[in-house]
Formats: structure tokens, sequence, C-alpha cells
């Protein structure tokens, strides 16, 4: 029997298979990079080993490191988790050579499947050569790793060299693998999938389909399990495919068949052998613990010769820091609290104080509802991120919360191309109108000697400035004898935690959160203190490119000097920030005056790039 796994993975995963060895009673060890020294992985495992150095192709890519780190502590077996080297079939092999228990599938099944155009070789399916107009829309991906990296959709011809150049780019840094091809690309399909659970015996079981249709750069936000309003020929169809695929390569372990769905017909996508994100949703269908079954079929048990039937219907939401509203730009920070109410799955790598680093993935937390129904699954997930304390970095919380509740979904008939149509509308802001008087009561009441600090004249207002769903709110208020006051709303209580405001009648409760001198989060409303004199040195020429976010600068484009005439949307450079490429583009048109990026430069939210000025 297995006593000591080792988890070649970081964060959310890497605690998520900690937590199923501790109930199994086996010891666990952590790796961690330099970034991750401190990382909630790392500090949960009963022994960590560390990685040097920060970025992943020096670290979690560096498979005879990691073997070393499980032999030097005294590990039996490797869960690879998902990403980085779980679909390498060359790091299994390097396992089993060292002895040690690979709880994944045979480095056979992976390299038949782990490339993305040798699986659909196998399964009939041959890739896009020479693409023509007729051809469009065409994707270009990866072929190797997941999770949306190293894709692009291409619309017009003239764009392919430079979608191959950045997918091949991004796939290397995300992968260790620069190989990419051309697919047709359909539009209005949603994306299916189906567990597959095999052991050693010949036994596969399918474990019900998952619909991930809601995506955002081809990376799932929002699953669920089963996928709704599939006719029963159709399921039938996408399991005996599932299965076929499965045992075409001697399939062993869990493993996910993704599908895209269109016109009641199921198109083959790809086949990823190892546990996915979204296994928590079928966990709660199944009643099953995938990672258990996954040790259990790697010590040589066998499964059952059914799987257990299913029941009720669960929604999984991935909360990214990131910002919805801005090019999905990522965000880095402390993660002061994060808490959501009971009865719901939080599967995370963070608590309370932890901080985001730039160097990986941006997901903090997964978030799983289940219930007898899917109306009721859909509605109880909802209403735990709306109450969630989520306190930090820019999340996606708010977009999650519209999504779950847009008619789209909650009518079952999203598609892949979900955001693509209503992102302006799910980001549209729409914030409390009371949260900056909150906080500045709040405020007011933590400042105050006394907590009340009235007077016996009239007082001049009070003025505080908040910055608030990108606009700025100004906020008056007075002292006075019976406590603080504001036109029109009648202040029930304050304390610098706690304010509760009564307008037109209806009362309301506002949670206070301040960290630092400016973070203030009212509830679900994250404001930030403006100074009563804005600091004249912080303005920036018109025309200013800042980094919207913290990375590398990777790329600038070919020729691009100071003096050289831009073009409105014309890519200037390239950003590397949390393993995903993100373009910098002119904001109109002009002539380059500064050009401040170099290729390798780190820089910060806001740092100076560019400057395009305009005639």
């Amino acid at each position: 029997m297995i006593s000591t796994v080792l988890v070649a993975n970081r964060g959310e995963i890497a605690c998520r298979v900690f937590r199923t060895c501790r109930e199994s009673g086996i010891r666990t060890v952590a790796v961690h990079s330099d970034a991750d020294e401190n990382a909630l992985h790392a500090r949960v495992a009963d022994a960590a080993v560390r990685l040097p150095g920060a970025a992943s192709a020096d670290t979690y890519l560096r498979g005879d490191l990691i073997v070393k780190a499980a032999v030097a502590a005294g590990a039996d077996a490797v869960h690879p988790g998902y990403g980085f080297l779980s679909e390498n079939a060359d790091f299994a092999r390097s396992v089993t050579d060292a002895g040690l228990v690979w709880i994944g599938p045979p480095p056979e099944a992976i390299e038949a499947m782990a490339s993305k155009t040798r699986a659909k070789e196998l399964l009939g399916i041959a890739p896009l050569t020479d693409v023509t107009e007729t051809d469009l829309p065409v994707l270009v991906k990866a072929a190797a790793g997941g999770g949306g990296r190293g894709m692009r959709v291409v619309r017009r011809l003239a764009d392919l060299d430079a979608a191959l150049t950045a997918a091949r780019a991004e796939a290397a840094s995300a992968f260790g693998d620069g190989e990419v091809f051309v697919e047709p690309y359909v539009e209005g399909g949603r994306h299916v999938e189906v567990q597959v659970l095999a052991d050693t015996y010949g036994t596969v079981w399918t474990l019900g389909t998952r619909d991930c249709s809601l995506q955002r750069r081809h990376q799932k936000v929002i699953e669920e399990a089963p996928a709704p309003g599939l006719s029963a020929p159709l399921t039938e169809d996408l399991y005996g495919q599932a299965v076929r695929a499965a045992r075409a390569v001697g399939y062993v372990g869990a493993g996910t068949v993704e599908f895209l769905v269109a016109d009641g017909r199921a198109h083959f996508l790809e086949m990823n052998t190892r546990l996915q994100v979204e296994h928590p949703v079928t966990e709660a269908v199944f009643g099953v613990d995938l990672v258990a079954l996954q040790i259990r079929i790697a010590e040589g048990h066998a499964l059952d010769t059914d799987p257990p039937p299913a029941r009720g219907h669960a929604v999984e939401a991935r909360l990214y820091a990131e910002d919805p509203a801005n090019g999905w730009a990522p965000q880095a920070g402390r993660l002061h609290r994060l808490a959501v109410p009971d009865g719901i799955r939080l599967d995370t790598g963070y608590t309370d104080g932890d901080d985001i680093g730039v160097h990986y993935d941006p997901m903090i937390a997964k978030a799983v509802a289940h219930a007898p129904t899917r109306a009721e699954a859909v509605r109880r997930l909802a209403g735990a991120l709306e109450r969630a304390a989520v306190h930090g970095p820019v999340t996606n919380r708010d977009l999650l919360v519209r999504s779950l509740r847009h008619e789209e979904f909650t009518s079952a008939r999203m598609d892949t191309g979900f955001y693509d149509r209503h992102l302006a509308d799910l980001t549209s802001p729409a914030p409390d109108p009371l949260a900056p008087l909150a906080a500045a009561l709040a405020d007011a009441h933590g400042r105050s000697r006394f907590g009340g600090g009235w007077r016996n004249v009239p007082s001049q207002p009070q003025v505080k400035r908040y910055a608030m769903a990108g606009e700025e709110h100004e906020v008056r208020y007075r002292h006075t004898r019976t406590g603080l006051t504001a036109d029109g709303v009648r202040v029930v209580h304050a304390d610098a935690r706690l304010v509760v405001l009564e307008s037109d009648g209806v009362r309301r409760r506002y949670d206070v959160a301040r960290y630092g001198d400016d973070r203030i989060h009212v509830n679900t409303t994250l404001l930030t203190a403006l100074p009563r004199f804005p600091d004249p040195t912080a303005q920036h020429a018109p025309g200013s490119l800042l980094a919207p976010m913290p990375g590398t600068v990777v790329r600038v484009a070919e020729g691009l000097t100071e003096g050289t005439t831009v073009q409105a949307g014309q890519p200037l450079l390239w950003l590397e920030a949390m393993k995903m490429e993100h373009r910098i583009t002119a904001p109109a048109t002009g002539t380059l005056t500064e050009l401040k990026a170099v290729p390798g430069q780190q820089v910060t939210v806001g740092s100076l790039l560019a400057v395009v000025q305009a005639p």
C-alpha cells in the first residue's frame, strides 16, 4: 500500500490531494518554488522540498528535480495533479524508473493522447494544414497542455501567422512544448465532457457528463454536472466515444474526454489524461472521491462492475484574481480574507493573509454547490458567492454571480460564445450607492476619539472621496448631538466595522473592512479612499501606456523604435503574467514618442511602458 505521496504540483490541486491523503492516513510531500515558499500547499504538507527559482520552467516543469525530491523525502508515490507535468509521458516514466508508484495513466496512454494532434489521428480526425478563406474561422491550438493556454481564434487569414507565433510562445512557456495545430472553429457549440475512470482489469466507468461552456479565453469559468438538456441518444453517443477513446489506449485511472456539441452532434476535441479542475462537480453528483479512487487503482484495486448512481446537480465557479472588465487582466496582491457561507465546498490554495503572486495561474478558489435540482444548485451557488467575503485584489466574483443569474444560463441555453455576447452587460458597474457613505461613517467612528465627536454648534459637513467601479464619489456627513447624520439617510448604527443605514424605509447592513490607508471593502464592494488633495506628480502624459498588471515584457513589436508612426490598435508589445500573454496595443494613431519597455523587463502595475502622441 502507498504510505507517502508527493504531489508534483502547487496551489489548490496540491491542497485538495493532500486532503484525501490525510483522510486515508497517507503522509504528504509538497514541492515549492521560491515564489511559493510560504504558499498554503507547502505549509500544510507533512514535508516540503524546495525547487530553486520562480519560473515554471525552472521549477514545476523540472521532472528530474521533482523525482529527486520524492526520493529524498521518502515518498513511494507521485500524484501529478493537473497542468505542469501531469500529461508528460517522460515524467511518468521517470517516476516509475525511480521505483515510485505513478498515480496516473500508463505513459503510453499519455503519449497517445497528450498531443491533441496525435489523439485526433488515433480517432481518424485530421487537422487543417493549408488554411484558406473558406476554412475560416479556425482555432490555433497548443498540441500539449490545456487550460486555454496557447489557443487563438482566427477570423482573418492575415492574422493567422501572428496567432501561430503567439500561441507557440504561450504554449512553450506554459507546457515546455511549442507545438501547435489548426482546426475548424465551431461557433455556437457547447463544451461537454465525460469523466472516465478505468482500472487495470478492463473496467471503464463513465461518471456522467459535465458542461463547461462558460469560458473566457478558452479557459473554463463555470462548470456543472450533469450537462443539462442533452438527449438520451446524444448522451449515449458521448459515453460510447469516451469509452472507445479510453480503451483504444489502454487507459488506467481518471481521465476526461472533451467534446464540442453543436446541432445535436458531438465533435471530439481531446482526451485529458489527468484529473480535471472541475472534478468536484462529478464527485458531488456521484458521491465519490476521485483522488481516493485514483490512489486505490494505483495500488492495484479493482473498480466495482458499475459506478454508483448519480443524484442531484452540482455547479462549480472558478474564482479568479482578475478584472473581467479590463481584458481579464490578472491581479496580484494580498488576499486579506476569503470565506463563503456554510454548505458550499471551497477548494483553494490560499488562506487569509496569503499573497497572490504573478508567476502562476490567477485562480484563487473553486466554489461548488450541490442540490437536488439544477435550479436549486445554481441559486445556492449564486447566493453564496454574493455573500462571500473576498477581500484583496480585484476578482471576477461579481461576474460569476451575474453569470449564474443570467437568463441564458438559468434556462440552459448557453454556449461557448456566452461571454463574447454578454461580457459588457455582465461587467457594467452596479455598485451600491450607499457603500461610500458606509465607508465614510465607519472611518469617522474609527478615527473619532469617543466614537461620536459631536459639537455644540452646527459644523460644516465632513467630506470624503472614494473611487468605486472606476468612478469618483464624494460623501458628506455631519457630527451632531445625536450622532452621525447624512442627508436623506438615517444612520441606525455606525462603528468601525458595521454600519446600518435606513433609506426610503428600508434598513440595510454594511460590513466594513479597511486594509491599509486606502482599500475598503463594504460588503462586496471594493472602494479606494482618495486623498483630499490629489497629487499633481501622479499625472501621466496623454497617450501613456501603463502596465495593466505586474508581469514580464516578453516581446516588443519588430522594428518598433521611438519616432515610429503607429496605428490605433496596433500591437506594440506583449506582457506575460500568470502564464498568459497579454498584448499592449496603441491607443490611437500617432507617433511613438517614448518606448520604456524592453524584453525581459519586470514591470509592476502602472509602470510606464510607452507613450503614443496623437497628431
